[in-house]
This record gives structure tokens, C-alpha cells and sequence, in this order.
């Protein structure tokens, strides 16, 4: 395809240059040192409001445990959430995923401290751009240190054309680089399986002037060890547009980067399979999706990982400006329902590949 010629020509040089890209050296602490998940499901409320308590939890709670995270409406569609005492300033990165059948999309504006607490500014809009309110689920975490190579976590933060914030469990650099408008190659060296594509990516739009915009993976693959995924980004009319965003990958522990506790956790990516399907229960290949209808629906299954506190993100995965994210909040009694909707730019509900994922508190 020609797409795919300009991208394998156009990424040499990206790579080349991006393989000179290198985070700061990580620090003694292990992964992740702070994380909250919460789960907007009034994103109206004008006053600071505790959040779904059944659907968040945080780092916080260990000396903390009486603390919740709440949140504010502070513009149409603009909701910031607050998670309490674990306040980083910009570290880390955020990842929010819409909650509706409508095709409304979410992006990140800006993540920072406020006193004690970390706050993540998220703007929301309907198809065609407008800014429109819709619930979403958002996690934020930060990581340092490194962790044994038989898991893996690691993200970025692109920003203002460059590799801005960069994390690698093995203690690797990653590099970033952009080949055309609005696309961009991320590769985290040592976090797979070599020569097998394993784990799950989650990307987000980041956009400062709360402009529309959404990202997602174009495609990711196995370099030895090392993850590439090609990240694409439209604007409200579906064309590719140069944005801000951060990516995570994680590999055999849950999306928030610590691991044991959570001890429950899976991830799957559609028309993947293989060991991107992963369930800490029952392992590989455990998890399940069902389309159902309309056609564009489908429901993941995530046997046994029903426990306790829970959280979900869904990003798309493939070519065009097809976007993904979760129809209603997720079901549970001991296995884990997430439902899942695809849309196309004008916010018809279309059939469309997908990665999700899934953690419990525990």
C-alpha cells in the first residue's frame, strides 16, 4: 500500500533518530511510586463531589484510607478530577476513555499538583467537535526504578514536537519521533517478548487549548524486545492533525504500572490475540469478545478479575479515524463485562479493532 511505503521509508529516519533519545536514569523506587483510577459518571456537577466509590481507587489509601477522589465541572465539557495526597506535578501520565453510545471523545488538557493532591484537567466533545459533556473513566500514575524482566511497564509523553517525559521498567531509554502529520513512532526497548507481540498499549490526546482532538494506534509490533507502535491523531473532521499525547505499555501487570497488589488484572487486543490476551487468573488466551448488537458493539469478558474496586481504558486500534470507547459502565459480579462501542467520524457506530484493558484494586 502506499500508506505503508511513505511510513517504512519515512520511519527509518525517525528511528534513527529517536534511538538517540534518552530519559533521565530511574530513580531507586519501584513501579509504580503514585497511581488513581476514578470513574466520572455525573460529569455535570458544579461543586467539588465525591466520585463513584465503587469504581476508584488510589496509592493514597494505604495512609490515606479515608480519602476519595472527587471532581468538578468547570466548562462545558470540561471536568477536572482530583486525586488526593499524591500530588507529582506534571510526572506520569494520564489516560481517560469516554463512557457513552453517543461517540462523544475525551482528551487531556493538562495534569498537575494542587497542594497535596494531583489534579487531571480532561475536556470531552460531541462529533463535529463541540465541547459537550459525557461521563469517562481516567487513571493517572508515575513510575520510577526498574522491575524484573519477566513484566514490564513503560510511557511516554510527546509534547510540542518532542519526547518530553519518558519511562522504561528495564531501565532502557525509549525514543519518539514524528514521520508525517499527525503520525508518530514510540519504541520501548526491552519490554516485550522477543519477536512476539505481547502486553497492551493505551494512548491519549493531550491538548493544551482544549481543541478537539484523539489519537490511537495505527498498528504496534515486536522488534526483538522491543514494542514499536505507530500512534495517528485526527481532528473533529477526521483529518490528521499534529497533537500532544502519551502512551503506556504494559506487559503481564496491570495498566497502572504496580503489580501484586493489583493481583487481578487483563487486557486483550481484537484480531490480535496470542499473548496480547492475558488474564493474571487464568493466563493467556482466558479472555473473551463478543460482538453484539448493533453492529460496532462488542462485550470483552474478563473471567474471575471482578474483584473488589475496578477500572477500564479502551483505545482504537487500525487505520482511519475510527475511534473506540466504553458504551456503559462495566458489569461484574465475579467476571468482568466491559462493553465496548465504535464509532466513525460522524459518530455512526461502526465495527472497528480494539485494545482494552482491565484492573482491579487488589
Amino acid at each position: 500500500m502506499r500508506l505503508r511505503s511513505f511510513v517504512s521509508t519515512a520511519l527509518a529516519a525517525v528511528l534513527a533518530a529517536a534511538g538517540a533519545l534518552m530519559p533521565a536514569a530511574p530513580a531507586a523506587a519501584a513501579t509504580a511510586d503514585r497511581w488513581g483510577f476514578a470513574y466520572v459518571k455525573d460529569p455535570t456537577v458544579s461543586v467539588w463531589t465525591v466520585l463513584d466509590t465503587t469504581r476508584q481507587w488510589g496509592s493514597w489509601k494505604t495512609a490515606f484510607p479515608g480519602a476519595w477522589a472527587d471532581g468538578i465541572k468547570v466548562a462545558p465539557g470540561r471536568f477536572q478530577v482530583r486525586f488526593p495526597q499524591i500530588g507529582a506535578g506534571s510526572r506520569g501520565v494520564p489516560h481517560v476513555t469516554p463512557v457513552n453510545r453517543t461517540g462523544h471523545y475525551c482528551e487531556v488538557v493538562r495534569w498537575g499538583q494542587s497542594g497535596a493532591d494531583q489534579i487531571v484537567d480532561v475536556q470531552c466533545h460531541r462529533p463535529g467537535g463541540a465541547r459537550d459533556d459525557t461521563p469517562f473513566t481516567v487513571l493517572w500514575t508515575t513510575s520510577s526504578g526498574t522491575v524484573p524482566a519477566a513484566t514490564s511497564h513503560a510511557f511516554v509523553q510527546w509534547a510540542g514536537g518532542a519526547l518530553t517525559q519518558s519511562y522504561n521498567s528495564t531501565g532502557m531509554g525509549n525514543g519518539a519521533g514524528a514521520f508525517g502529520v499527525g503520525q508518530y513512532v514510540v519504541r520501548l526497548p526491552g519490554v516485550g517478548q522477543s519477536g512476539v507481540l505481547a502486553g497492551n498499549v493505551q494512548v491519549t490526546a493531550v491538548q493544551t487549548n482544549a481543541l478537539p482532538r484523539r489519537c490511537k494506534v495505527y498498528s504496534w509490533s515486536p522488534v526483538g524486545t522491543t514494542v514499536q507502535v505507530e500512534v495517528f491523531c485526527y481532528d473533529q473532521a477526521g483529518a490528521p492533525v499534529n497533537t500532544d499525547f502519551v502512551l503506556s505499555y504494559h506487559r503481564d501487570r496491570p495498566v497502572i504500572g504496580s503489580l501484586g497488589p493489583p493481583s487481578y488484572f487483563g487486557y486483550l487486543g481484537t484480531a490480535v490475540g496470542g499473548l496480547t490476551n492475558y488474564n493474571s487468573v487464568f493466563g493467556s488466551g482466558a479472555n473473551t469478545v463478543v460482538p453484539v448488537a448493533p453492529t460496532g458493539r462488542f462485550l470483552a469478558t474478563f473471567p474471575q478479575l471482578g474483584i473488589r474496586e475496578t477500572h477500564a481504558q479502551v483505545v482504537a486500534q487500525g487505520p482511519g479515524s475510527n475511534y473506540c470507547h466504553l458504551t456503559l459502565p462495566w458489569s461484574y459480579t465475579t467476571d468482568a463485562e466491559v462493553d465496548v462501542i465504535c464509532f466513525d467520524n460522524a459518530g455512526v457506530i461502526t465495527p472497528h479493532r480494539f485494545l482494552a484493558t482491565f484492573t482491579s484494586r487488589v
